[in-house]
């Protein structure tokens, strides 16, 4: 097993973590770091779709984390 396959498990491990999470911004934090992971893992299996579905479910993430930040401040 190498590093980038570790790094997809970890990644899928922490969304489903970020699912069962209920502090929101906790889980967006969880989506963010576990979307890295798997985006890392994506580019490494060279796939096409999977690259750009991790790239904009990051995205999503960190607008959805950036947006709740701002408006409760």
């Amino acid at each position: 097993m190498n590093i980038f396959t570790i790094m997809g498990a970890i990644g899928l491990l922490l969304i489903t973590f970020g699912v069962i999470t209920k502090n929101r911004r906790n889980q967006n934090i969880l989506y963010i770091i576990g979307g890295i992971f798997l985006a890392t893992y994506s580019l490494y299996l060279k796939n096409t779709i999977f690259i750009i579905l991790q790239t904009v479910f990051t995205l999503a993430a960190i607008y959805d984390l950036m947006k709740n930040y701002r408006t409760k401040s």
